[in-house]
């Protein structure tokens, strides 16, 4: 049993955080708004007034946060991790942030003897609760083998991808493939709806075959219940795209169809569905082609 510490309980955060709990670990949580915290500290956690607090107190700490100037101040601002800091403490950040500033937070949290690890996760709000998450991980392979049971309280497959960076490398390459598929499922439909033929048909049609795939599987029956409500927000995909194509300039590589999608999900922002969940993308398509994909909820 580990004291653990986790910072940012949001929507996949406190999932995230209670599993840690129920797995048998001394668990202090922290986060910006206080009803998360209440709620945990209820299930049996204790709360800490700030992110030094929870990395004096703990011997590994998690973050997951909305967006890469969000951890940075966490970890190395005033009143944060580092100023918490003490040799042997390891650093956890399951956000999705660029790769060069988890480079960088490694670089100065083994400056008083810290080890970090990147490692972002993909699965939604679902696999954060029933702990099915895929988990990438950046990082020394000493750090990985320490928190690897706390790891497998959290998640269904867990990969060190390699050295600091390389989780987040491989994350922007996860949302890569979502974004593509979500943008790939809101055509089918829109195509099947104009053409008179029922979308839930053809989903059910093409999911036996090649285009079988999670988003499919998973979110088109949301859709067809009426559900647009997040699972992963659409305004998170969005930031998530941006990140992918700053990394791509960093490294020259070209992404046309990563830029394409980041355009849809800035349309979607524009009318005002940035708090939906990532596969109402379709909102965009519908309003293109002046259709509505019918759902058994008002939507």
């Amino acid at each position: 049993m580990q004291q653990v510490g986790y910072i940012g309980l949001g929507l996949m955060g406190k999932s995230i955080a209670r599993n840690l709990l129920r797995a048998g670990n001394r668990l202090t949580v922290h986060n910006r708004s206080r009803a998360a915290v209440e709620e945990l500290t209820a299930e049996g956690a204790e709360s800490a007034g700030s992110p030094a607090e929870v990395a004096r107190q703990c011997e590994v700490i998690f973050t997951n946060l909305p967006d890469s100037p969000d951890v940075e101040q966490v970890v190395l601002g005033p009143g944060g991790v580092l100023e918490g800091a003490h040799p042997g403490l390891v650093y956890v950040d399951n956000s999705t942030v660029k790769p060069e500033l988890s480079r960088r937070i490694s670089v100065e949290l083994e400056k008083v003897g810290v080890q970090a690890l990147d490692a972002p996760v993909s699965g939604g709000d679902v696999g954060a609760r029933e702990a099915t998450l895929a988990i990438m991980v950046g990082g020394p392979q000493s750090a990985f083998d320490a928190v690897l049971p706390l790891f497998q309280a959290m998640g269904r497959t867990v990969t060190r991808v390699g050295d600091s960076g390389a989780g987040q490398v491989a994350k922007a390459c996860n949302q890569i493939m979502a974004a593509a598929q979500m943008v790939a499922m809101a055509e089918l439909l829109v195509l099947a709806q104009k053409s008179g033929v029922d979308p839930r048909r053809v989903v059910e049609a093409i999911r036996g075959g090649a285009a079988q795939c999670w988003t499919l599987d998973v979110k088109a029956p949301r859709l067809f219940s009426g559900n647009r409500q997040p699972g992963f927000r659409a305004y998170m995909m969005h930031k998530d795209l941006a990140i992918i194509l700053e990394t791509a300039r960093t490294y020259g590589a070209a992404l046309p169809m990563s830029g394409l999608n980041l355009q849809l999900y800035e349309a979607m922002l524009q009318m005002g569905m940035g708090d939906l969940d990532n596969s109402a993308v379709l909102g965009v398509y519908e309003a293109l082609a002046a259709t509505q994909v019918p759902g058994d909820a008002e939507i």
